[in-house]
């Protein structure tokens, strides 16, 4: 079959898991994208550009759509309603706007204007995107779960007609299919990646946002550093705008122990991968995160928060190893990985092969089989 795969924030994960698709897909996939910038803006006119731009092409039409949670997929399909009224809508979440975390600081990020309160516009787009699809897929349980605790009081804000039997109408239609993960871009482990001299490397590998709390990261490792405990710490998440100078205190106070600091390219960000012993979130906000799923796949030891999406993403029979509870848990953790190598390096082994569920490979076929059943 012919997909169309809307894309209209194509960056970062949203376009490694479109990009990933194609690659590995039996289906004939086209990509439809604008780039990743202006995410508010993109919400609001994107469904426009790439609509105008579709019927420009005057290509066949696909036997499904598929798009992602940050087009407003109404107004798409309202613009070219006579090529695709008949078509079958699969909507992928990779995110939320009703869930998804505010910063602290109201002065900062996109929401600056609403002085930190939640625009429910971009909520709403969401919503009747859902309704629009005839498929929703959430990219884990716990980021499904999350969405449909928060719609009903959602809709309850408005002041009448505001429709609480299309929950149930979208939990009928909503189900949970994972994202995949090209792996395979991360082979082979690189010979000289592993200085078994070395003090143990921490890695730290996701966006360099408020909803990571990359502060609580980075003070923890401050206070170890002051204790006088051995690591080395390489940060290397991907960054947009200026660290806190709280970051950068930490950062300046860490030193030498820095051997990274900066978004890396992909041939060093995959030495690191290998490199490193021990990769730590201390998310206050996380759908699903592959990032983490990298380092674990690079036989990197994992320290997460047992919440979120990560008891997914991690077998049970490694919770007690790998599963954190709050701050003092997490700290008296890293301190023992840190002083015991060879455990910490037993238990990535073992674990590193668990998450291939997760590699496109594997994946793929169970996307085409879930889309072809919504196209027939």
């Amino acid at each position: 079959m012919r997909i169309l795969l809307l894309s209209p924030y194509h960056g970062g994960s949203h376009q490694a898991w479109a990009e990933g698709y194609k690659a590995h897909s039996s289906h004939t996939v086209d990509l439809l994208t604008l780039p990743a910038r202006f995410w508010k803006w993109r919400m609001h006119g994107g469904a426009i550009t790439l609509a105008r731009r579709w019927l420009a092409m005057a290509a066949q039409p696909p036997d499904l759509i598929l798009a992602t949670d940050l087009l407003d997929l109404t107004t798409f399909l309202a613009l070219t309603r006579a090529q695709t009224s008949n078509l079958p809508v699969v909507l992928y979440m990779h995110e939320n706007q009703l869930t998804y975390p505010l910063p602290d600081d109201p002065t900062i990020g996109p929401m600056r204007r609403q002085l930190g309160e939640r625009d429910r516009h971009y909520a709403f787009i969401n919503y009747a995107s859902m309704l629009a699809a005839d498929q929703v897929y959430f990219n884990s349980r716990y980021h499904l779960d999350n969405f449909f605790d928060a719609l009903p009081p959602f809709l309850r804000h408005y002041p009448e007609y505001n429709e609480p039997d299309t929950v149930d109408i979208l939990k009928r239609k909503s189900s949970v299919l994972a994202v995949a993960v090209d792996f395979h871009h991360l082979d082979p482990e690189p010979l000289d990646a592993l200085d078994a001299h070395a003090e143990p490397l921490i890695l730290w590998n996701q966006r360099l946002e408020s909803d990571k709390n990359p502060e609580q990261f980075i003070t923890l490792l401050a206070e170890l550093a002051t204790e006088g405990v051995p690591f080395r710490v390489a940060l290397c998440g991907e960054r947009f705008g200026k660290p806190t100078a709280k970051w950068e205190s930490a950062v300046e106070m860490l030193g030498m122990r820095v051997i990274h600091n900066g978004y890396a390219d992909k041939d060093h960000y995959r030495r690191l991968l290998w490199e490193a012993d021990i990769t730590v979130s201390t998310a206050n906000h996380e759908y699903f995160g592959i990032s983490i799923l990298e380092a674990i796949y690079c036989h990197t030891y994992p320290l997460l928060p047992a919440r979120l999406s990560y008891p997914e993403l991690i077998p049970p029979r490694f919770h007690a190893d790998c599963l954190y509870r709050g701050r003092v848990d997490l700290i008296n953790r890293l301190r023992w990985a840190l002083s015991n190598p060879p455990a910490t390096r037993e238990i990535a082994k073992r674990l590193a092969p668990e998450i291939a569920v997760y590699d496109w490979r594997r994946l793929a076929p169970h996307y085409d089989e879930r889309f072809a059943a919504v196209g027939s």
